[in-house]
């Protein structure tokens, strides 16, 4: 049982881990940090594989690149959390993560964009809170 944090690459992803963190303390629970490649980063990655190496990416290296994404925004918050690193779509595999790994809670992030307060929450984001079957926690409503 443990917290499950989706980190992107964005300033948000220390947030979303230091809320995460809290919750876990409270709750005597671990924290996993999960950064997902989205098909568009692995297309950009393998490009850049095979354009300096002349080599494509394996799974494991791909999984790899993720969790070295998390373990940047883990050292970045200043918190104790294990580094995960998968590839797919974000959304349904936070989802899938959370579900086989017995998470009693998600935390993701969400963004303002207009002054009147509104909370508008990214695709992924959306797609984890309408589809989770545990509780999300959002955080990050600061304006982008």
């Amino acid at each position: 049982v443990m917290i499950l944090a989706s980190v992107d690459r964005s300033a948000k992803a220390e947030e979303i881990l230091r809320e995460a963190s809290k919750l876990a303390e409270a709750l005597d629970e671990e924290v996993h940090a999960l950064h997902v490649l989205s098909r568009s980063e692995f297309v950009e990655l393998e490009r850049t594989s095979v354009d300096k190496t002349g080599d494509g990416l394996s799974i494991d290296r791909v999984k790899a690149v993720a969790r070295e994404i998390a373990q940047d925004a883990i050292d970045a918050a200043g918190v104790e959390a294990t580094a995960v690193g998968r590839m797919g779509d974000p959304a349904d595999t936070v989802v899938q993560y959370a579900e086989e790994n017995g998470a009693r809670y998600i935390v993701v992030g969400a963004r303002k964009r207009s002054p009147t307060g509104k909370a508008l929450f990214g695709s992924v984001s959306q797609a984890v809170l309408l589809s989770a079957e545990v509780p999300v926690v959002t955080t990050g409503h600061g304006a982008d």
